[in-house]
């Protein structure tokens, strides 16, 4: 039984690999959309502040 992948993890691997947000593959306005950009937001927030502590 295969499961379909989680949008939130998607966009927090997207976020991982340095890709932008702007490359969200779902339709704007979608549940997934918004799922996958707060994946992202939330991995690219982390990243933002370890780089201003300069860690």
């Amino acid at each position: 039984m295969s499961a379909d992948p989680d949008p939130f993890m998607l966009g927090e691997r997207a976020a991982r690999q340095n890709i932008p947000a702007e490359a969200n593959p779902y339709h704007d306005g979608s549940e997934e959309h918004a799922l996958w950009a707060a994946g992202h937001e939330r991995i690219a927030t982390a990243n933002e502040a370890s780089e201003a502590e300069g860690t």
